[in-house]
């Protein structure tokens, strides 16, 4: 009786060790009256009650590719991501299965993003080899230099862009002639006989303008670059197979906004695997009501624009992709730009100057969020006059105001 009552208890124990299991009935609708590609849903696992560790999403017996997302660095996944494609005025159910156990599944990486220090010792620009996740510098510090490309690089099969590690923290783009991903073997530079088989390049020259869509202070008359921060990170907190996301922290930025104190600002930017827009997430360490900040697009030379004064910006225009003193090789680029804001968080759209296409922006949370696009002249799958350009951000603005819904 006592050796069975300890088999009992051996196997109760045994039981309560297995791996933990969830399934969510996951509806995603789609209530506009037009047909959405790359749809992202996204799940709070925080919400789902299990320390998640693998995650298996079904769409009518078929698997369907996902991600984990450890946001915080803790050790624990966060959010659980996967794309969709959803007609319009429709919807569409997916089973997911969370564990307790195992690692998360792999799948064909469909983005692909990289940091590297440069390595003195290798002269090409393409075959540089100190890859790193993260880099934290002191006020005073400027790492531009020391990296390679100049800060994180990265990219879905349509477009890529790069984040500048210094004062200024512009994004900046690599345009493409056709869709696959190539900044692993480019790194951003490619070599004369990568340009001839047909490897894109850098398409914008930025300087110390927004570039495309970089948030500066604002001291109630003029932009402000980041220039006296207590400590500035930039790290690379996913990495694919369906988005790549990179974050910026800002700790101590003084923003030059008369009379306020320094706050820390963390920003991320999110690519989805077939969406040429990246997502502009931003977090402050408090309520900003009584802040204002800038953003904007650079103003391309020979641009014309597309404002529709609601927080819908664009401009399609031709330059050198590089300074005049680096023009060697290059050749004029025609790009299309456009960021959308929400109408709330406008304070005043300023016209445009030599530099740029402006706004003063603000947010009466600790919260703010907008979207950066682009396209190249380039590409063979994409967008080559202002009015395609412009037909593209209109609708895309539509979209990015009609979200599919999800519900589990």
């Amino acid at each position: 009786m006592k050796r069975k009552f300890v088999t009992m208890a051996f196997l109760a124990a045994t039981l309560s060790m297995a791996a933990a299991q969830k399934t969510l009935s996951v509806s995603v609708e789609n209530s506009s009256k037009t047909d959405r590609k790359a749809a992202p849903v996204v799940i709070q696992l925080a919400q789902c009650g299990i320390d998640v560790k693998s995650a298996l999403v079904m769409n009518n017996g078929t698997e369907i590719p996902s991600q984990l997302d450890d946001l915080d660095g803790d050790g624990k996944y966060d959010e659980l991501c996967f794309l969709t494609d959803i007609g319009k005025a429709s919807k569409q159910a997916f089973n997911v299965t969370l564990e307790d156990n195992g690692t998360p599944r792999s799948y064909e990486p469909q983005v692909y993003a990289e940091m590297l220090m440069t390595n003195k010792k290798i002269k090409s620009n393409n075959k540089q080899d100190l890859y790193i996740s993260s880099l934290t510098v002191d006020n005073g510090t400027n790492p531009y230099w020391m990296l390679h490309h100049h800060g994180p690089a990265f990219e879905n099969d349509m477009v890529a862009y790069r984040i500048y590690f210094d004062h200024r923290q512009t994004v900046d783009t690599y345009g493409k002639y056709r869709k696959g991903l190539e900044i692993k073997q480019t790194q951003f530079y490619p070599s004369k006989e990568q340009k001839a088989a047909g490897f894109g390049d850098d398409v914008l020259w930025v300087g110390e303008t927004f570039g495309l869509g970089a948030l500066r202070g604002w001291n109630g008359s003029a932009p402000q670059m980041l220039k006296d921060v207590d400590h500035r990170t930039l790290r690379i907190v996913s990495r694919g197979p369906l988005r790549t996301i990179v974050e910026v922290v800002d700790e101590g930025w003084n923003t030059m906004n008369p009379g306020k104190e320094k706050i820390d600002m963390t920003t991320r930017y999110t690519l989805y695997a077939g969406r040429r827009d990246c997502f502009v997430d931003i977090k402050f360490d408090r309520q900003v009501a009584d802040y204002q900040f800038a953003t904007g697009i650079i103003n391309v030379k020979n641009s014309v624009e597309l404002s529709d004064k609601d927080g819908l910006r664009g401009c399609w225009g031709t330059d050198w992709p590089v300074s005049e003193k680096d023009s060697a090789g290059h050749k004029r680029e025609t790009v299309g730009l456009g960021i959308s804001i929400p109408a709330k968080n406008i304070v005043k759209e300023l016209p445009a100057d030599k530099d740029n296409y402006p706004y003063v922006v603000g947010n009466a949370t600790d919260e703010l969020h907008y979207n950066i696009t682009f396209c190249s002249d380039n590409e063979n799958f994409g967008y080559h006059s202002s009015k395609e350009w412009f037909d593209y951000l209109k609708a895309w603005k539509e979209e990015l105001n009609a979200p599919v819904k999800v519900s589990y």
